[in-house]
């Protein structure tokens, strides 16, 4: 039979995004992988650790009874709520109402596609970091949303350049998307930024949202937005166990806001999904619960200080410069001046090196002269690609 195709054309909304950045480099990289290459990536931030072993054992449990397999609330079971209320409560001195406060989320990127469709109307204004995470561009553009950039002050910590944003128009302004500590610079959460934050919402009658899914990650004491009186009133928080639980493939994070905020946000998510497997979110009550200060201290701050040390080595052996009071799961650094662009460092890091390392232009103009390096990698993984990168450099 003739093959007769169908003159058929995408949404037009596709021509406002390309596709992520990872999906599309990971095709080459498995390419090159089937070549023989063996990359070895210090790109993604995904946690290569498992999560506690009573995560494990309580999704195992679950998985195996009966009346576990149907559909579940969108909202969320009573355990998981509760326990991500008691999680607020006890490492940020937040108090939570699990009824009406809390939301869980499928990962914060449904999170950040939810929120934007409960505030923004096509046409409006959201405040985006730069250099920030790319998906809040995307999501905000293929949303009708108009995408307004903000400047985050490298000689300030990363934090935001409040003399250029009480410069700006605000008028049509239905967004603020921040997140600290900060990806990809590892600017630190600070008690000062998260009070200006939540008297410039209040000013400008602004939804700021939080993204804090790093707060545990090298990190010696987690803040939180909502630390700051009054901001429940104008501010939403996300936060995730993708990094800090080592659950990055289970996807669940959280939203914490005020009622009103919550039953906005579900309005949309109920339309869309229909919840969680019921094993993942007990597994993840337990998580949150019983997880001890010793875990998250050996998870989250000595395993990863270990690595560090090689990405410290990595920049060096590049040329590049560095905070060293960065927080996070990466460490970003600023290349030298005799390369044209990040792209001519990263490609030949990529090509002769065989280590593939992120690009900091992904994450907006201000990025454009840096590198990422990402620490979800195993201590010997790290020397064999420092050890590549120094044979490249000789």
């Amino acid at each position: 039979m003739e093959n007769n195709q169908c003159n058929i054309q995408p949404a037009d909304r596709l021509g406002l995004v390309q596709e992520y950045y990872f999906s599309r480099k990971l095709k080459e990289v498995a390419r090159l992988n089937a070549e023989g290459k063996n990359i070895i990536s210090l790109a993604i931030g995904s946690p290569d650790m498992p999560p506690s072993e009573h995560t494990v054992k309580k999704l195992c449990e679950v998985a195996h009874r009966d009346d576990a397999h149907g559909y579940q609330p969108t909202m969320g079971t009573p355990e998981l709520r509760n326990a991500m209320a008691t999680f607020y409560k006890r490492w940020y001195g937040v108090k939570v109402a699990p009824a009406t406060e809390v939301l869980p989320l499928i990962g914060s990127k449904e999170g950040i596609l939810h929120t934007t469709l409960a505030f923004v109307n096509p046409g409006e204004e959201v405040l985006v970091p730069n250099p920030g995470y790319p998906t809040y561009t995307s999501l905000s553009k293929l949303l009708g949303a108009k995408v307004v950039n903000y400047n985050l002050d490298e000689n300030n910590g990363w934090q935001p350049d409040w003399k250029q944003l009480e410069q700006m128009d605000l008028s049509r302004v239905k967004l603020m998307w921040t997140n600290y500590p900060n990806m990809p610079t590892g600017g630190n959460a600070r008690m000062e930024t998260y009070e200006r934050l939540v008297e410039f919402a209040r000013k400008n009658n602004i939804v700021v949202v939080n993204d804090n899914p790093y707060s545990f990650i090298l990190n010696e004491k987690p803040l939180s937005l909502l630390q700051v009186q009054g901001a429940k009133d104008c501010c939403i928080e996300f936060n995730s166990m993708s990094k800090s639980h080592n659950m990055p493939g289970w996807r669940v994070g959280m939203c914490i806001a005020n009622p009103t905020f919550i039953s906005w946000i579900l309005k949309v998510k109920s339309n869309i999904d229909s919840g969680t497997f019921r094993g993942l979110q007990l597994a993840a009550a337990e998580a949150l619960t019983e997880n001890t200060q010793e875990w998250h201290r050996e998870a989250n701050v000595i395993r990863y200080s270990e690595r560090r040390k090689y990405a410290e080595q990595i920049m060096q052996t590049l040329g590049c410069k560095y905070d060293k009071a960065q927080v996070g799961m990466f460490l970003w650094g600023k290349i030298p001046a005799e390369y044209n662009n990040v792209e001519e460092l990263t490609e030949r890091v990529l090509h002769e090196a065989r280590v593939f390392i992120t690009p900091g232009f992904i994450f907006g103009s201000n990025g454009e002269r840096y590198i990422r390096i990402s620490l979800c990698a195993k201590e010997e993984a790290m020397q064999e690609a420092l050890e590549r990168i120094k044979k490249m450099m000789n």
